[in-house]
């Protein structure tokens, strides 16, 4: 299969190209610099110059191929509303050359569209009010295209897709504890986070390609939800830092910023069953905790 690719370049997306390449696919991906052409083509990839806002660089990028993987997703964070508008349209783009031809369309979302408080299944609807409701467009323009002849499904990745030399959400909460001399979590710390490497999500973006049905919802979970208070209290023996609970305003000037302290304090645990079942999906890799304490995340910082 001759796949295009967004995101190729980024941080899950090389895991996937390479992923794709060694189970005899072809792909090309989207590269809006230099370095991403030629990360590309350092995987064994073909760049194709543009970007998610060079529109009819993402139709031709769709109408060469026989399957498209839209991975990309970017903005500013200050106009979620663009945010979503851009990923919108791009998805829109890249879905209108597969009308009517059966071509897999997958494209990513995250767990945290889910609700809060309970474990959701790949069935349950996103929360229209919750943590992420800017990806909930990008989900349904996707799956409108399984009405029109494309085999469309979306994957919801984990907000923690960890691996080595990461720079998401555990990173950042890393770096929080070195700056503030305390590993810190919010309220009592039970709140959980899904998980996966970043190995096992390749493995399932391949999957999805090859066979998820029209209209699948996958969630790319291998761990359903991991305590944000083991995960403090790893980094914190990894450190040699003392770890502390916060209230939820002090953790909105604690870390990052607001957005990622509700992050940090949210608890929403998902279920992958269905997926696992319906693509022979089987997570291998190292656990989340088990990546905190054995690989890159808590050597000390180049100078």
């Amino acid at each position: 299969m001759h796949v295009f690719v967004t995101g190729g370049s980024g941080q899950t997306g090389p895991a996937v190209v390479a992923e794709l390449i060694a189970a005899g696919h072809t792909v090309t991906g989207l590269a809006r610099s230099d370095a991403a052409a030629a990360r590309l083509e350092s995987l064994g990839a073909t760049p194709h110059r543009g970007s998610l806002d060079d529109l009819d660089s993402l139709r031709s990028g769709a109408e060469a191929a026989d399957g498209v993987l839209h991975m990309a997703y970017g903005g500013d964070f200050s106009d979620l509303d663009d945010m979503m508008r851009r990923d919108r349209t791009a998805i829109e783009s890249l879905g209108r050359p597969l009308e009517h031809t059966g071509k897999p369309f997958v494209v990513t979302s995250g767990t945290l569209v889910m609700p809060a408080g309970r474990e959701s299944t790949e069935k349950d609807e996103p929360d229209a009010a919750g943590m992420a409701p800017f990806r909930i467009a990008g989900e349904r323009a996707c799956l409108g295209f399984a009405d029109r002849g494309v085999r469309a499904s979306v994957v919801r990745l984990a907000p923690t897709v960890h691996g080595p030399e990461d720079h998401g959400f555990i990173p950042m909460l890393i770096a929080t504890a070195r700056k503030t001399g305390v590993s810190a979590y919010v309220g009592d710390g039970a709140n959980r986070w899904p998980a996966v490497h970043r190995q096992d999500a390749a493995v399932l973006f391949r999957l999805a390609l090859e066979k998820a049905p029209a209209g699948s919802v996958l969630h790319g979970a291998a761990e359903s939800g991991v305590a944000l208070k083991s995960i403090a209290q790893t980094i914190a023996r990894g450190l040699g830092l003392p770890t502390a609970s916060l209230t939820p305003d002090e953790a909105a000037t604690h870390f990052v910023s607001p957005f990622m302290a509700a992050a940090y304090g949210f608890d929403g645990p998902v279920s992958s069953s269905h997926t696992r079942e319906l693509l022979d999906w089987s997570p291998t890799h190292p656990t989340l905790l088990e990546d905190l304490e054995h690989g890159d995340y808590l050597a000390t910082p180049a100078p």
